[in-house]
């Protein structure tokens, strides 16, 4: 497989991002580092490209985020030690088997973390919480055929009780109460003395932005939250 190519960015960028998380040991304490340096950027609707009926192209871009590609820009380069590791890491969590094709493409949220835990990327966390079943047809991605997907979340009443297991770098992705999608929205947990953050990108605030995660579950309606551990690369 051809590899790809940095599109739309220079490698020095991306290594001078890369050099501030060199004395950071954890993937947890990197990701809070690589994380901070986007706040303020703007969101961008449909910032990849590709479709069913038009070809793929791998998107690589620190101008603007939807919450998907913020966390997964911000995890590729916790999982670099170079531009050329960014972009393959890059590649791999956003695609299946890192196949650069729209089919492949980790659209629905529930399908991009079953796939990068079995890739290695990250780990269940919340591992003593209370979960629930969740059974959803998934059909709103043009292109795609509807497919039913069953995942655990831990119900939103329940989150409160284990909001201190959380640790920083965890992501965390916000299920939907709606019968035909999983996810509704994704974020970054950053853990600020007895404080618990949530940096994403958020289409209401217009950007790259950093919030009390009571803040946000209190004003979104949802079913749960899932919560994934970086592991960190061998």
């Amino acid at each position: 497989m051809k590899r790809p190519q940095l599109r739309g960015l220079s490698r020095r960028h991306v290594q001078q991002l890369l050099s501030k998380t060199k004395p950071k040991r954890s993937a947890g304490d990197r990701i809070e580092v690589l994380s901070r340096q986007f706040l303020g950027l703007p969101y961008t609707i449909n910032p990849l490209i590709g479709s069913a009926n038009d070809p793929e192209i791998f998107v690589t871009s620190f101008k603007g985020f939807d919450c998907v590609t913020y966390v997964e820009t911000v995890l590729a380069l916790a999982r670099a030690a170079n531009p050329d590791d960014f972009v393959d890491e890059l590649r791999k969590i956003r695609y299946q088997d890192g196949r650069i094709d729209y089919s492949r493409r980790n659209h629905y949220m529930t399908s991009w973390i079953r796939n990068n835990a079995r890739a290695g990327a990250v780990r269940e966390a919340l591992n003593r919480a209370r979960r629930v079943s969740k059974r959803r047809l998934l059909n709103v991605v043009p292109g795609l055929p509807p497919k039913t997907q069953q995942f655990e979340c831990v119900p939103k009443p329940e989150v409160r009780r284990v909001i201190g297991e959380l640790r920083t770098g965890d992501l965390i992705f916000f299920a939907s109460t709606r019968s035909h999608i999983d996810v509704f929205h994704s974020g970054i947990v950053i853990k600020d003395g007895d404080r618990v953050l949530l940096r994403h990108a958020s289409k209401s605030r217009n950007g790259v932005v950093e919030q009390d995660l009571s803040e946000f579950l209190k004003a979104n309606r949802m079913a749960g939250v899932i919560v994934v551990r970086p592991r960190e690369k061998t």
